[in-house]
């Protein structure tokens, strides 16, 4: 007997052998971009996939704080503070400005805040369904 769940994967499998609206999978394709891009991007949003990354990102909001208080704001031990802002800044998401032995780090650019403020207002304004996270059973 065939259940819901078959007749969707059904579905899903039978569309990837045809398009049903050809000229408009095209100007998707024709669009999206390089391959190289993409995992750049998704490099991007693995970084940010992390808690205590993001809680990094997001005292940087406030502006340019040193190692130590990162530390502190994120909860995370100095090694681990130091280790996740050398992959965000060679992701080019954070930059360091040194002053003697201390290092300030502050983040990149414009864009890098845009995506921080996006992802923090969207959570803000909706409720998230986490069905990966019921561990009820049911």
């Amino acid at each position: 007997m065939k259940t819901s769940s078959d007749v969707q994967v059904m579905s899903i499998e039978s569309c990837a052998a045809k398009a049903v609206d050809a000229e408009r999978v095209a100007a998707v394709c024709s669009r999206m971009p390089a391959e190289a891009d993409l995992v750049d991007t998704a490099d991007i949003f693995g970084l940010l996939a992390d808690p205590g990354r993001l809680r990094l990102l997001l005292a940087l909001l406030e502006g340019e704080l040193c190692v130590c208080d990162l530390a502190v704001v994120s909860g995370l031990s100095e090694s681990s503070t130091s280790h996740a802002l050398r992959l965000l800044r060679a992701h080019r998401v954070v930059s360091v400005r040194r002053a003697g032995r201390m290092a300030y780090y502050r983040l990149d650019d414009a864009h890098v805040r845009m995506l921080l403020d996006l992802a923090v207002a969207h959570t803000e304004h909706t409720q998230a369904v986490h069905p990966e996270r019921d561990l009820s059973g049911s």
